[in-house]
């Protein structure tokens, strides 16, 4: 066991972030990684949500509710992670809500300027505080955005194909501009063309490399 964190210098109670795009491979790199290095996982909720499929098909509606729940979930996971002592791989950050969801929402019309200026104001005063606990590193996955789209479509899930491709280069655009400035954790930045997990078992280690030299 943590044979893998020993051999490129990976602390055992690590958190470690996967941040990126929709479609670009954050839950396929998060298992591999926590197999790897005998890490638990911590993966965003999907199923069970009870805003995510209404708000795909209302914005203007939903964004709000979608956006505190959210975050509050995210809050929920972050202390558990702690207080478990560390060892984590996280499928998206806490941080992307507000800098990107949230903003395009409000930016879109998709949320008014009362209901944003509360959601900042909530954000900043649970997690941009010196009690929040940050993660190690943030890992941001990017690539093409034609790719992307495409690997959207082939995942099929039917309240992502239906949105307008139009959503997903915006939102692409926005992550880019968001991990430029980016400064409260340590980034490493991975291109998705640079491994193949699936067709490339060394591409895991080549990964590691990359994140010991980090941390």
């Amino acid at each position: 066991m943590y044979e893998a964190c020993e051999k490129y210098g990976i602390p055992r109670d690590a958190i470690i972030t996967i941040a990126g795009t929709v479609g670009v491979g954050k839950s396929t790199l998060t298992k591999k990684l926590a197999e790897t290095l005998d890490f638990r996982t911590s993966f965003e909720k999907v199923d069970g949500n009870p805003y995510l499929e209404k708000y795909y098909q209302d914005f203007n509606r939903w964004s709000f509710h979608l956006q505190i729940y959210f975050l509050a979930e995210r809050f929920k996971e972050q202390k558990r992670m702690f207080q478990y002592g560390g060892g984590f791989i996280q499928d998206r950050s806490i941080y992307e809500d507000t800098a990107i969801f949230a903003q395009m929402n409000y930016d879109n019309g998709s949320m008014s300027k009362e209901d944003f200026d509360t959601y900042n104001s909530l954000f900043n005063a649970m997690v941009m505080t010196p009690y929040f606990p940050h993660p190690n590193l943030i890992i941001y996955l990017e690539g093409d955005i034609d790719e992307i789209v495409g690997r959207i479509g082939t995942r099929g899930r039917q309240m992502e194909i239906d949105t307008p491709v139009e959503y997903w280069y915006n939102l692409h655009r926005r992550y880019e501009d968001w991990i430029e400035n980016f400064t409260s954790a340590p980034v490493l930045r991975l291109n998705i063309n640079e491994y193949d997990l699936v067709n490339d078992e060394k591409s895991i280690d080549y990964i590691l490399a990359k994140i010991g030299r980090v941390l």
